[in-house]
């Protein structure tokens, strides 16, 4: 006997209003593409044989270091029941696994030849390492010579030619914030995290439109919502534990509008293994897609807009009392022709009126969005776009109602509101001279008040020869940022690269300008006294330190920092210096104010919501005359000229760049397949299977054609490899978000030669 799913967290019995729809009658999705969850994880659980008990632990006590839901242990506080995934188990590797076999960096030649996922299953970097010019590998190093080259390298430079840069794997609160500390403490504010690639047009169209820059409602405003939107996300590949949170919608009568190029499969259907009905059975989860052209939302918007303003859809009184800058907006959508909008969003007016009424008959919705809307040179525009749809009705500051750019990486919410930014102190505090005065207060130096470099300025820099010292927390610019031989060029050119992480990545492998170091850190579950991370709906949660194997030599990642800043001042050492990560905890509380209650985290399973469960609730918004902003938006330009088609860069079966599979299970398709519509592929004379040559004036890649329910004269491949197709240099002027869209030609490509 089935036992039925327990309720989502206060959700009574007599709110359930409807049946969900099953997919088919066939049991677990037979003959359809799908995942197979339950072999996938038995295939992580069999990779994580050589330490079940450690890998146990953590899955039971620790708080997933993998996408920004925020599961702790095995819960989270959104639904009853068991929370896991195979991103979580596919990550655990990385926390249990022993040392690498320090000879096999003797020699990095043989290294190039591996992937990024065979130098990771390498195993963790046991000791700090040195490689200087001309040397083929890598030697052992003190702690001690490691820390004293640095140092030595530091001082003798000025700080506008120093440059630190944090990734999100698995970076805890404290280590973001003693980096951003450390960064000031050296007089410079170039430092950044990877939410500049994933996030910052979100962060700043956020600000400047509602004056927040995060999610305004929190996760439980799903479930009994009457309207959920995604807007360029694929939630199934990226943060698959949501697809249990939309099935309890879908039972509350939740309607879900996909606005995306992709009909991307795990949205249209799923099969959610962790509920019998719908592990058995299926789900059936759009209930609408509209598939605008690549870079097409803000023309789908405004004609959305232009229906809602025609038929009198707008709440008038909530536009009037809290908002400014809708007449603007309205004059200019009147001028707006229909043929155009028509023409830019590769949608029809009839489509966008569909999309309009839908939204009117929803009392309460929900915007999420991802990598789709912010990976544009407008990415910035986009954001303030879905703004302007959620302000003309007023959902925001409203139960089951919100704007949530959702996060794919535990960490990344809290890298930019530590402070590990070029552009502010901490959350709340841009760099300018009054918040240096206010910082100066606190950390008893004052900060640096001209802003930084983001990543993308860094390795600009670093090729033009303007940069001596780059560290790097984690991340691996060589496979994260467009055209990966401008950047292995600028790597290769900076004098100190200082590489602090677990294993090892391909971008280590560059040889020196002068001199590599690696440092071992420890995982966030190895961190004496616990640590803490923010989740997309700002919840901000303890993980304890987990009992375990251990690399000898491994550090801290706040306590390398903090060891480097007393290295290169030893006159200043108090300036840095924290007891332990409760003291740190302490002073981000007093620090960034927005993070009080951090400092009483101290147990399995503490956690506080900063702002509460929603922001900007009853209109009130943290602007200037406390009226959010609707905006103007020019329409990009989004014409493909005859011959070319726009491809873009997609997600699959990974992390971040950490690639975990090759095969991308949702669509069936493989990392080297080139997605594409029916049409096109004839239009090519290729079939599927056949190999296709992709090309542009920035590189070429061959890859087989799969057939895929994508728009025609738009092509997807996935990222990084995509990358080499990526042109550098076309940014968000805005925010500096790279566009990981590029025009390419695509032709049938001639079968490799084989020698006689």
């Amino acid at each position: 006997m089935i036992k039925p799913m327990p309720l989502p967290r206060n959700v009574a019995p007599k709110e359930r209003r409807t049946r969900v729809r099953r997919v088919s009658p066939v049991p677990f999705g037979l003959g359809f593409t799908k995942p197979h969850n339950y072999r996938e994880v038995l295939r992580s659980a069999w990779n994580n044989k050589h330490a079940p008990f450690f890998a146990w632990r953590i899955l039971r006590d620790g708080v997933c270091d993998g996408c920004a839901l925020g599961t702790t242990g095995l819960r989270d506080f959104t639904m009853e029941g068991i929370h896991l995934c195979t991103v979580r188990l596919d990550l655990l590797p990385l926390n249990t696994m022993g040392a690498l076999r320090p000879r096999i960096l003797r020699d990095v030649t043989a290294l190039r030849s591996k992937s990024s996922k065979a130098l990771r299953q390498l195993g963790r970097i046991p000791f700090p390492m040195v490689r200087s010019h001309g040397e083929r590998g890598f030697r052992r190093i003190s702690w001690e010579e490691a820390l004293q080259t640095a140092a030595a390298q530091i001082r003798a430079t000025t700080p506008d030619r120093i440059a630190f840069f944090i990734t999100s794997r698995g970076m805890t609160n404290e280590s973001y914030y003693v980096a951003n500390k450390v960064a000031r403490f050296l007089g410079t504010n170039n430092i950044d995290n990877s939410s500049r690639p994933c996030h910052s047009p979100s962060t700043t169209g956020l600000k400047e439109t509602i004056g927040v820059a995060a999610s305004t409602c929190s996760y439980t405003d799903w479930i009994g919502s009457d309207l959920i939107v995604f807007f360029g996300s694929d939630v199934p590949n990226n943060q698959p534990v949501t697809m249990k949170y939309l099935y309890y919608a879908k039972k509350m009568g939740t309607k879900i509008a996909i606005v995306n190029p992709m009909r991307e499969p795990g949205l249209a259907r799923y099969w959610v293994p962790s509920v019998p009905d719908s592990a058995v059975w299926g789900t059936r989860f759009a209930d609408e897609f509209f598939a605008v052209h690549t870079g097409g939302d803000i023309a789908f918007i405004n004609g959305v807009l232009k229906h809602l303003i025609d038929n009198r859809w707008v709440d008038e009184p909530f536009v009037e009392k809290h908002t400014t800058g809708f007449y603007h907006l309205r004059v200019q959508l009147a001028s707006l022709s229909w043929e155009e909008l028509e023409r830019q969003s590769g949608v029809t007016r009839d489509r966008m009126l569909a999309f309009a009424r839908m939204y009117h008959e929803a009392r309460t919705a929900v915007f999420v969005w991802s990598m789709g809307i912010t990976h544009h040179r407008f990415g910035v525009d986009n954001v303030k776009a879905i703004v302007n749809l959620g302000l003309a009705r007023g959902i925001v500051g409203r139960e089951k109602c919100g704007l949530m750019p959702i996060r794919g990486h535990s960490g990344v919410q809290g890298g930019s509101e530590m402070g590990a930014q070029p552009a502010a102190y901490g959350l709340g505090f841009p760099v300018d001279d009054a918040n240096a005065d206010r910082f100066a207060k606190v950390w008893g130096f004052r900060p640096p008040t001209v802003p930084g470099l983001t990543a993308v300025g860094m390795i600009d820099a670093a090729h033009e020869g303007r940069l001596d010292v780059l560290y790097q927390a984690g991340g691996n610019f060589l496979e994260t940022l467009p055209e990966p031989e401008f950047v292995r060029e600028a790597l290769g050119r900076i004098p100190l690269r200082i590489h602090q992480d677990l294993v090892l990545t391909s971008s280590m492998l560059v040889d020196p300008a002068d001199t590599v170091l690696l440092l071992p850190a420890k995982t966030r579950y190895e961190q004496a006294g616990g640590g803490t991370e923010t989740s997309t709906e700002r919840r901000v949660y303890f993980s304890p330190e987990i009992p375990g194997r251990r690399i000898r030599e491994a550090r801290t990642e706040w306590e390398i920092f903090m060891s480097l800043a007393q290295w290169v001042m030893p006159h200043a050492t108090h300036l840095t210096a924290f007891k332990d990560a409760a003291t740190i905890r302490a002073e981000i509380a007093k620090a960034i104010p927005t993070y009080d209650g951090i400092q009483n985290l101290r147990s399995k399973g503490d956690a506080f919501q900063y702002g509460g469960p929603r922001l900007c609730e009853d209109g009130s918004f943290p602007m200037p005359d406390g009226r959010a902003v609707f905006t103007e938006l020019a329409l990009p330009d989004a014409d493909i000229p005859a011959g070319l088609f726009l491809l873009s860069t997609r997600r699959g079966k990974q992390f971040n760049s950490m690639v975990h599979g090759d095969i991308d299970y949702l669509l069936g398709a493989r990392r080297s397949d080139v997605l594409m519509s029916a049409e096109d592929a004839k239009a090519l004379g290729v079939a599927e299977r056949e190999d296709v040559l992709i090309s542009n004036d920035v590189g070429s890649y061959r890859g087989r054609v799969r057939i895929a329910p994508i728009r025609p004269r738009n092509v997807q491949i996935y990222w990084p490899e995509g990358n080499v197709l990526i042109r550098r240099g076309v940014v968000d002027p805005q925010c500096e978000m790279p566009d990981y869209n590029a025009l390419v030609r695509i032709e049938p490509a001639k079968a490799p030669q084989v020698k006689a």
